[in-house]
């Protein structure tokens, strides 16, 4: 099964879990705060849940992600 995250999409959600701001991320990987919001978006429209809280939730509910 392949994933419904793109690399960048799964780097900026596990630099999340790891309590990282938004800033941080952007620094991190040398791309714009408005950048990684729009990746943030983009992955929340695509699991049709409303906050970023709820995204982290539903990826780590379909092992997207792990802790």
């Amino acid at each position: 099964m392949s994933s419904i995250l793109t690399k960048r999409e799964k780097e900026i959600f596990e630099l999340l879990i790891q309590n990282k701001s938004t800033s941080e991320i952007a620094n991190i990987l040398y791309v714009s705060e408005k950048t990684i919001r729009n990746h943030i978006s983009n992955v929340m429209g695509k699991l049709s849940v409303k906050g970023r809280a709820q995204a982290v939730c539903e990826l780590l509910r379909m092992n997207e992600l792990t802790l």
